[in-house]
């Protein structure tokens, strides 16, 4: 009987190109809970801004009622300030701040 050799796996060495950047620090959106909207209408901006679904939308305006925010989202600066604006636009009021890396 011949043996057949056992096959060896190398590690794959990843090297990152030189001209890509590192990634940037995130930022966090966040909304806050206000006496002017109704709990309808922040759940039906949240399904507009984000794309999220009816349950996701409700989860995150009960937790922005009951706890006073709830943090939407975590992107880069410019997505997080993509997302504030959009809610500002909406009437509601949300803010940014750097996520603790």
């Amino acid at each position: 009987m011949v043996r057949k050799p056992v096959p060896t796996v190398e590690p794959i060495k990843v090297v990152q190109p030189k001209n890509q950047k590192a990634l940037g620090p995130s930022y966090l959106v966040v909304c806050w809970d206000d006496p002017i909207n109704v709990m309808e209408y922040v759940a039906h901006v949240f399904q507009i801004v984000f794309g999220w679904n009816k349950e996701k939308a409700v989860k995150h305006m009960l937790e922005v009622h009951h706890e006073g925010k709830s943090v939407l989202a975590c992107e880069c600066l410019e997505k997080a300030e993509h997302f504030v604006h959009a809610l500002q636009t909406y009437a509601l009021h949300a803010t940014l701040q750097k996520a603790d890396s």
